[in-house]
């Protein structure tokens, strides 16, 4: 399969995470094998006025590589626990990103980035270049639906956002 590139990325969030669903995500590993999973939930965070976007809070050490242009991978750490992996999207300086909540029979961000062994290392990592993780396109047709983004209740209006899109056998 193809390798996805920067156009892809480099476009609005909601529309990436919809079209992320069904991609194929490899992971080699540090001894050389590579794991391919397919993409069965995603959640799109569109910037700075999205309240539950990490991005609403500035510009920090931690949101850095939100504000580059797509195809960057976005970790950060929950429950000192959980690497959690964010695909970011759009153009430099307009920070969005698109959460991986779901691969193949793995469902919820924390056991995403278990699986795949995330960590620190992966910030900023460039999924078009990148030999440990990547994206490739899959001309596979799926079925979604689409529901409110989880964890965020915080967020006001914006918990609301159908921005959630699951597969649906």
């Amino acid at each position: 399969m193809k390798k996805l590139d920067e156009h892809f990325y480099c476009r609005d969030a909601v529309l990436v995470a919809r079209e992320l669903l069904g991609k194929t995500l490899v992971r080699v590993t540090g001894d050389g094998i590579a794991s391919r999973y397919r993409i069965t939930a995603t959640e799109a965070y569109l910037g700075g006025d999205d309240l539950a976007c990490h991005a609403s809070k500035g510009r920090t050490p931690r949101t850095e590589v939100m504000f580059d242009s797509g195809g960057k991978v976005y970790v950060y750490l929950i429950y000192g626990m959980y690497w959690m992996l964010n695909i970011v999207t759009g153009e430099k300086d307009h920070p969005q990103a698109v959460l991986i909540c779901g691969l193949d029979a793995v469902k919820g961000s924390g056991r995403v980035g278990k699986l795949l062994k995330m960590d620190k290392s992966f910030y900023g990592e460039d999924l078009t270049t990148s030999h440990r993780i990547w994206l490739e396109d899959n001309i596979e047709c799926v079925n979604f639906v689409t529901k409110p983004r989880v964890g965020v209740d915080y967020a006001g209006e914006w918990k609301d956002k159908l921005w959630r899109f699951e597969t649906v056998e």
